[in-house]
């Protein structure tokens, strides 16, 4: 799924292509890519005769902005949005078409037909869902220390769930959790309130690092990720845990280990990322064996 760094490529690229393109008509091949309204012919006639403005981003969607009313759209797993010709032939699953009254289109592609567009009127999108419940902005100037701090709370979840939640932190997926654990030295499984406050100044720091070279990259094109002119990401090529499984720690030389945290593959250095001794719970001969103290009498309250 595209993240933060992805998304904002997208929105740039769509922002020097598509502002002042007026929609002539709107092709819906796949209604079910609609979900406000869900009716393919009122989407389309509320679009009709409508220019669009500017492009910009909450999070992992998409606002495009058009006089009298914002597009949402989040492109899931695999949906990309390109700019063509109308006399070029239309590729294979696409399923949004806004054809323009200069003769070029504006196609919404999408191989596993997960993405999702609302049409909202201004500002009504940021009350409703599904953007009024999502957390900071971390390239904004609003992620700040002690606002990243008072969004991770005195919450016990281990840290990259939480990381992953965009109730918390917008943008952030699996491939930049990885990479902003391994630059702040932390491991994915500890607990959110065992960060000492220089572990959460050091994490609030990679998060941005990483995702501002990411977007300097122009994003990580890990499978089919490509921004709205057809171009690959780079920052896969800087990439020093994700994806790396065996592979040689860059910092020192250890092999970079996958697991599994939170139902997601995860990425770490157990030399760099050392794991924390209050989670180091184990499963052995059917016996639970604890090193922490603290679990462990918990755990006996429960058992008991």
């Amino acid at each position: 799924m595209p993240e933060l760094p992805e998304v904002e490529t997208v929105r740039r690229t769509l922002n020097t292509l598509i502002p002042g393109k007026t929609i002539d008509h709107v092709t819906v091949k796949l209604p079910r890519i609609l979900q406000k309204p869900d009716d393919p012919d009122l989407f389309a006639v509320r679009l009709i005769g409508r220019t669009f403005q500017s492009v910009k981003r909450r999070g992992k969607f998409l606002r495009l902005i058009l006089d009298g009313l914002v597009l949402v759209s989040h492109l899931r797993m695999e949906g990309r949005y390109g700019l063509y010709d109308k006399d070029m032939p239309i590729e294979a699953h696409t399923h949004v078409i806004f054809h323009f009254t200069d003769g070029t289109e504006l196609r919404y592609k999408d191989v596993r037909q997960f993405g999702t567009m609302h049409l909202f009127l201004p500002e009504e999108e940021l009350r409703v869902p599904p953007l009024n419940k999502l957390g900071l902005e971390p390239l904004e100037a609003e992620f700040t220390l002690d606002a990243f701090r008072q969004a991770l709370g005195k919450r016990s979840t281990k840290i990259k769930p939480l990381l992953l939640n965009q109730e918390i932190v917008v943008g952030l997926g699996n491939i930049y959790v990885d990479e902003a654990l391994h630059t702040a030295g932390i491991h994915p499984e500890t607990p959110a309130c065992d960060l000492k406050k220089k572990e959460q100044e050091r994490l609030h720091h990679a998060i941005v690092q990483t995702l501002s070279a990411a977007v300097a990259a122009g994003g990580s094109s890990i499978k089919s990720y490509v921004n709205g002119q057809g171009e690959m990401g780079l920052f896969q090529h800087n990439l020093k845990v994700y994806g790396r499984t065996g592979e040689p720690c860059l910092i020192c030389g250890s092999s970079i280990e996958k697991s599994v945290v939170g139902g997601r593959g995860t990425h770490v250095c157990p030399h760099c990322q050392k794991r924390p001794k209050n989670v180091d719970i184990i499963e052995s001969s059917g016996k639970l064996k604890v090193s922490n103290n603290s679990v462990k009498r918990r755990l006996d309250g429960i058992q008991s």
